[in-house]
């Protein structure tokens, strides 16, 4: 697998230049305080899994505009209360899946809530969550979907879930509010940063090879989706290049990473034709907290795979210990 974008020497120098709308906090703001407005209350439903170290719930929790938006939540059984949680979020196609397929964090001893992505599961994972807004226009994918205006797009919809994902679980009487770390892969890992940016006092943040990052460079210099999905579209409509990339803007990992401030442990892959490895240092040098990094320099989108999850859990580990 070849080089896909800059060198390493050239990444860890690169501070691009970032579009960023001048409402973005009171876009951001408004949209929070509508979704919480509109009510609702999470529910958690035992499920039976067929494991004996792991109690798991089926989760409904209000998202966007007070739409139900499903997860798991993995318990570990007779682990003392309250817990450290580890919310996480999916990659682009993938669903929740099944109730017993994503176990680690509890077996390691922590709470773990996994959100469903609307609209999506058709990548090796089904969905339980319908996105319920009807746009025309878009090519295939999210990225496209309701583009023209970013009170439309798809990316503030799903944002907004998982701002709202996070505040349930510092509701659940399992979870100790004040250690709650967020992470994902590839799109999890934009949402997870997002997030960090519109949530306070999170303890953690862990964006692994982030998607949705200097979205702009994306599109322009990306081999695989889904970033292809905007230059295919601006290629239908070449006179909509502005108005695009500025609705884009709204949904920017690396524009809205600037706000975060709870410590962050990021990956990123040297060999990425997915997410390009130049995008996600465009957010991680403009992250707002003190942060660490992984690079990998031979992987492609899949990153560090298992030896990642292995930092993971020692970096959690000794987050939690300290706090």
């Amino acid at each position: 697998m070849p080089l896909t974008d800059l060198t390493l020497a050239e990444c860890l120098v690169l501070r691009p230049e970032l579009d960023e709308p001048a409402d973005l906090d009171a876009f951001w703001d408004l949209t929070l305080r509508e979704a919480r407005a509109a009510g609702g209350t999470p529910r958690w439903t035992p499920v039976d899994t067929g494991l004996t170290q792991v109690t798991t719930f089926d989760v409904a929790v209000p998202g966007f505009a007070g739409e139900t938006v499903r997860g798991w939540l993995h318990l570990p059984t007779g682990a003392g209360l309250p817990l450290g949680c580890v919310v996480e979020f999916l990659g682009y196609g993938r669903g929740r899946g099944l109730a017993h397929e994503q176990v680690l964090w509890a077996n390691a001893g922590y709470a773990h809530l996994v959100m469903d992505t609307r609209g999506q599961g058709w990548s090796t994972a089904q969905g339980d969550t319908p996105d319920t807004a009807t746009l025309n226009g878009e090519v295939p994918g999210f990225l496209t979907r309701g583009v023209e205006d970013p009170h439309d797009l798809y990316y503030r919809r799903l944002f907004t879930d998982a701002v709202r994902f996070v505040e349930a679980a510092r509701e659940h009487p399992a979870v100790d509010p004040d250690r709650i770390v967020v992470t994902g892969h590839s799109q999890g890992g934009g949402i997870s940063l997002a997030v960090a940016a519109l949530v306070p006092g999170l303890a953690g943040v862990m964006p692994d090879v982030p998607f949705l990052c200097d979205i702009r460079r994306g599109a322009m210099i990306a081999g695989q989706p889904p970033y292809t999905e905007i230059a295919e579209y601006l290629s239908l409509h070449r006179d909509r290049a502005g108005t695009v990339l500025t609705s884009l803007s709204y949904v920017d990992a690396a524009v809205l990473a600037s706000r975060a401030t709870a410590p962050a442990f990021f990956s990123v892959a040297m060999m990425d034709a997915v997410c390009p490895p130049s995008t996600c240092f465009a957010a991680y040098h403009r992250y707002g907290g003190p942060k660490d990094l992984r690079v990998y320099e031979f992987n492609g989108h899949e990153g560090g795979g298992g030896h990642h999850r292995r930092a993971q859990l020692a970096w959690v580990k000794e987050l939690f210990s300290a706090s």
